[in-house]
């Protein structure tokens, strides 16, 4: 059974395993089991927006607009609950729908527009998060203190438990069964890696790879959507900049995760492994005593670290098989 799983993820098993010792020996509250799962609310929303943002980067694209969706469906949020009066569960509904037309409006340019990835998710990046600026200001609420007086109901969503496991862990679990389950178990799942290991071959085929690459940017805003709204339940008020600093934490996890930059090749169970373990790594430090201003530093080491190891390990494979190849032709020759 241990040889099914992926070495990669045996590797991010090892690493979290270790990570929970050495942080325990610094500070023993480390191992305080409720502190860990309450950790959870501070790298969910990061959690979320990576097991989705791995399909698009299967598929050969990336996604650096989620953190501005958060943003933007945090403020949706705000104004339709709090100064428009709708009932909270409707208002948030509607927040996560926005989040899925931003997807929706990124897919289409880049599948259908055949415009690089990286420029529309720029552009929408810049966008998103300048139509949450403006309606925050539209609003009158200050852009510093945000849109607050959220019901206790919705507050339960980030503090509430389920016998006795924090919603936050919950959430966790239920995204990623959502995402393990459509990528890996699916023949949607099957055509995203398709798509991703040689689009026109997957074409060929019959695939519609252009409803495949817009449908991974449309989860990708949903789940964005999601974290928006937990993170607004979270810290009890709904701001634009909510979000602005993910993007470096979302593509961590997801190289990290074993996710193949140029495509092709990842999967989301990396992925979770690798935001624990990036998660309890900024509580660690915290508990530890190390300023928080150096969390980026070890965080962008971590991404440096997981392309470098990635890079060599796909190319020690490829070197491994010309080797074989021509060993096999030189044998061939002599008989």
């Amino acid at each position: 059974m241990v040889n099914k799983i992926p070495k990669w993820n045996l590797v991010l098993v090892l690493v979290l395993i270790s990570e929970i010792i050495v942080f325990g020996l610094i500070n023993p509250r480390f191992w305080n089991i409720s502190i860990l799962l309450n950790s959870f609310n501070d790298f969910v929303a990061i959690a979320i927006i990576g097991f989705f943002v791995t399909f698009v980067i299967i598929t050969g694209g990336i996604d650096i607009s989620g953190g501005s969706i958060i943003g933007l469906t945090s403020v949706v949020t705000g104004i339709l609950s709090q100064l428009v009066g709708l009932n909270i569960w409707i208002a948030v509904i509607i927040a996560i729908t926005v989040g899925g037309l931003c997807g929706l409006i990124n897919g289409i340019l880049i599948a259908y527009g055949r415009v690089q990835a990286m420029v529309i998710t720029l552009g929408g990046l810049l966008l998103y998060s300048g139509i949450a600026i403006v309606l925050v200001g539209v609003s009158g609420a200050s852009s510093y203190e945000g849109i607050s007086g959220f019901s206790e109901e919705f507050s339960s969503l980030a503090y509430g438990t389920v016998l006795g496991i924090p919603n936050s862990v919950i959430l966790f679990i239920g995204m990623f069964l959502i995402a393990y389950v459509l990528l890996h178990l699916t023949k949607y799942g099957r055509y995203v890696f398709l798509t991703g290991i040689n689009q026109n071959a997957a074409d060929y085929s019959g695939i519609d790879t252009k409803k495949i690459i817009a449908s991974t940017y449309v989860l990708s805003g949903l789940s964005a959507g999601v974290a928006g709204v937990m993170l607004t339940s979270y810290l009890g008020s709904a701001r634009a900049d909510f979000g602005s600093e993910y993007l470096m934490s979302i593509l961590t996890i997801v190289v990290l995760g074993g996710t193949l930059i140029t495509g092709g090749k990842g999967g989301v169970v990396g992925t979770a492994l690798a935001s624990i373990i990036v998660g309890f790594l900024q509580v660690g430090l915290q508990m530890g005593g190390i300023s928080t201003q150096y969390i980026g530093l070890a965080t962008g080491l971590l991404l440096i670290l997981s392309v470098a190891l990635l890079s060599v390990s796909a190319g020690s494979k490829n070197s491994i098989k010309k080797l074989l190849m021509i060993k096999s032709n030189i044998k061939e020759g002599e008989v």
